[in-house]
């Protein structure tokens, strides 16, 4: 007799086209063979198809390209995959362009995360703290970042319970979108979690980033830029141990309870 294949599991990354997403999405497929990865990228200049070339084969990975504000995109999405998992990547992300534009910021990072969250919330759940028997354990994980905590003093380290202080429309619209995602917890009962990571590196990183930028500069006997006074201080970590690490927390962190 044959074995039963066992059920899969299908989860949402959105932004997976991006840095960090792409490079968590081929780590993610090769080590859970139960899940069925559905990559939700909008492809604006940060996303590229070709980070996630590896997989595109893959019969455990389907790219859907879209804007997370569109509801009735999300909502599809959720019917026809029946999503059980959300890993919420997606944003705006560079300091210098949110100041040009805050407005692309605002509406990505805070009505697109609404957007999934409400979307989640509504398909998962019959009413506010009670989950849908069938999505029991269905979980949304929202990837932050350090920045929603403000600037670094010279010895200073950042902990989940520093307090906010956003300085730029980039980390103030992350702020907001760590608030709308710990109001759900809250009001709705929804199972969330929320990461805040310092600087990535490594990969596929775009190269109007700080250490591509270095790179580029220095190879090609160039003016290194200096950002600000030079003084700020910056912590980070290799991109593939911060996939590592949302995979743990997404498994296994209790529910975020401040």
């Amino acid at each position: 007799m044959k074995k039963a294949k066992p059920p899969t599991t299908s989860i949402l990354v959105t932004g997976g086209c991006g840095f960090i997403g792409s490079n968590f999405i081929p780590y993610f497929l090769e080590k859970y063979s139960p899940y069925l990865i559905i990559n939700l990228d909008k492809l604006t200049y940060a996303g590229n198809r070709d980070n996630v070339k590896e997989v595109e084969d893959n019969p455990r990975y389907k790219f859907v390209q879209g804007d997370i504000c569109d509801r009735s995109l999300i909502e599809n999405i959720f019917c026809e995959f029946d999503i059980r998992g959300v890993l919420h990547f997606a944003a705006e992300s560079h300091v210098d362009n949110s100041i040009k534009c805050p407005d692309v910021f605002i509406k990505t990072n805070l009505e697109g995360t609404f957007t999934l969250l409400d979307v989640a919330k509504n398909y998962w759940m019959d009413a506010p703290h009670t989950y849908k028997k069938e999505y029991l354990g269905c979980r949304f994980h929202h990837i932050s970042t350090d920045e929603v905590y403000g600037s670094l003093n010279d010895t200073g380290i950042f902990r989940e319970d520093s307090p906010y202080a956003p300085n730029s429309p980039y980390s103030a619209s992350k702020a907001g979108s760590d608030f709308l995602v710990r109001s759900y917890y809250h009001t709705y009962g929804l199972n969330i979690v929320i990461s805040n990571s310092s600087n990535n590196y490594g990969p596929k990183q775009h190269p109007e980033k700080f250490i591509p930028t270095v790179i580029r500069k220095a190879i090609s006997l160039e003016k290194i830029p200096i950002y600000g006074t030079g003084k700020n201080i910056r912590d980070w970590i290799y991109v593939l141990d911060h996939c590592k690490a949302v995979d743990c927390i997404f498994h296994t962190a209790n529910v975020w309870d401040p």
